[in-house]
């Protein structure tokens, strides 16, 4: 190998040590707005990610909506509309989401993970919302849809605060080549003919 290619390769290496030095709270000394980013990030993502497991063992073992109290996710599902057997399906995809927020690498599938958590957070709001007379006669209708709204946001706030190292990339390119900031993947450009 020559001098220059293998000097290309230690800086590599060293730009990658200090990329993961950068995942660390604790050298992060000096740069408070980011340590306080990253703290966000971990509580909002375990905040959600517990939820969906709680809520993914809930559904499959068809208990009470407070885990192990409160009414029966069977007769909440029938009174919205929906077949009982959603509850299994839900619940699988519920655990798997939840495990692939806390699991390092797997940028792509952390990605469909945070859009399905998502829409499943908004699907219920709008499910309790839409069906008639279902908020009549509960003590606190409004906390069965701020519920979920709340972990629609956390949801939310843990995407948009994810490190670099959990992205696909940066989420505007031409932004950040306006702001010659660093660009992961190089954008395609539209050829016309």
């Amino acid at each position: 190998m020559s001098l220059r290619v293998m000097r290309v390769l230690e800086n590599q290496k060293c730009m990658r040590k200090k990329e993961k030095e950068n995942m660390s709270i604790l050298s992060m000394k000096g740069n408070t707005g980011m340590r306080w980013k990253l703290i966000v990030y971990w509580v909002t993502t375990a905040a959600v990610a517990g939820e969906q497991l709680a809520g993914g063992v809930t559904d499959l073992i068809h208990g009470g909506t407070n885990v192990v109290s409160g009414p029966s996710v069977v007769l909440l599902m029938e009174r919205l509309g929906y077949p009982v057997y959603l509850l299994t399906i839900m619940g699988v995809w519920s655990l798997l989401g939840s495990i692939t927020l806390l699991a390092p690498g797997f940028p792509r599938l952390k990605e469909w993970a945070y859009a399905g958590i998502f829409f499943l957070y908004t699907a219920a709001v709008f499910s309790k919302a839409a069906v008639p007379g279902y908020l009549r006669g509960i003590d606190d209708p409004t906390a069965l849809i701020w519920t979920p709204l709340i972990f629609a946001v956390l949801t939310l706030v843990s995407w948009a605060l994810r490190p670099q190292s959990r992205t696909l990339g940066v989420l505007f390119p031409a932004l950040a080549r306006r702001t010659n900031g660093k660009v992961n993947a190089p954008i395609k450009q539209a050829v016309s003919r």
